[in-house]
């Protein structure tokens, strides 16, 4: 993935998917927690990619945004189609697009009429964005080849310090509509918890293959300590996140999960 030469010129949905970059990416601006939080999550992501479809397959990235999970993905060998409803940000991942196969499809993505289903779908980060998450992953279920899967990383809403609402528990999720699709954590609306998991993919006709938690108050500098994360080595705090998610309360300790998801044949 090429490193992009930041311009005045850009439009500014532009500069702000570069900010993103300098710390998602190239680990600048100081916050080393977002910067680990977000290395783990791309790790345990496209670790379950790889379990799910070897290279050469085809994976839908859905909301890609600046196309980070898209372009690893293509350089590993897969033939990605990134998606997201601002057009505007494709040519930004054209410039950062340096090998593999990447083809664009920008859009509401219910609304794109694929003439094929893909081997994999991405959902990273799209789901507590939604007011029905339980209909969203009807749908993406249905763009899925039968022994296909989905990928999906969200916020764990059974993080101690999670204060949103749970969407098992609300009475109505319609009164959510209007500020669905809104992007970053100001858009959030629901942050599912672990329990909720099945009962998601069984409407969705999905089996659950695998569920990790991750990132915990360490990983993410959550509780003050991002300090400890500029003077402990990374293997460290690595190892102290091998540690907790094996706690039996690591739900309540880690920020992230990743879910596998297979279609039956």
């Amino acid at each position: 993935m090429k490193r992009v030469q930041f311009s005045e010129a850009w439009p500014e949905s532009w500069k702000v998917s570069y900010a993103y970059d300098l710390v998602e990416v190239y680990g600048e601006r100081g916050r080393r927690g977002y910067t680990y939080a977000y290395a783990e999550r791309r790790q345990r992501t496209l670790a379950m990619v790889g379990r799910a479809a070897a290279p050469g397959a085809t994976v839908l990235d859905v909301a890609a945004a600046q196309g980070n999970f898209t372009l690893a993905l293509a350089e590993l060998g897969y033939d990605v189609t990134w998606n997201d409803l601002r057009a505007d940000l494709a040519d930004y991942v054209r410039l950062k697009h340096e090998r593999g196969t990447v083809r664009y499809a920008p859009g509401n993505v219910f609304e794109l009429g694929f003439d094929r289903r893909f081997d994999v779908v991405l959902i990273t980060e799209v789901i507590e964005h939604v007011a029905h998450p339980d209909e969203f992953l009807v749908e993406i279920a249905r763009m899925v080849t039968p022994g296909g899967h989905v990928v999906m990383s969200t916020p764990n809403g059974a993080y101690m310090l999670n204060r949103l609402p749970k969407f098992s528990e609300h009475p109505d999720p319609s009164v959510f509509e209007a500020q669905q699709f809104a992007p970053n954590s100001d858009g959030h609306i629901f942050l599912l918890h672990s329990g909720e998991i099945a009962s998601l993919a069984a409407t969705a006709g999905l089996e659950v293959i695998d569920h990790q938690v991750f990132t915990n108050f360490l990983t993410n500098g959550h509780l003050r300590t991002e300090p400890l994360l500029r003077i402990l080595p990374r293997v460290m705090v690595r190892g102290v996140e091998w540690i907790t998610g094996r706690l039996p309360l690591a739900d309540r300790l880690h920020t992230s999960m990743v879910t596998l998801f297979r279609k039956p044949r």
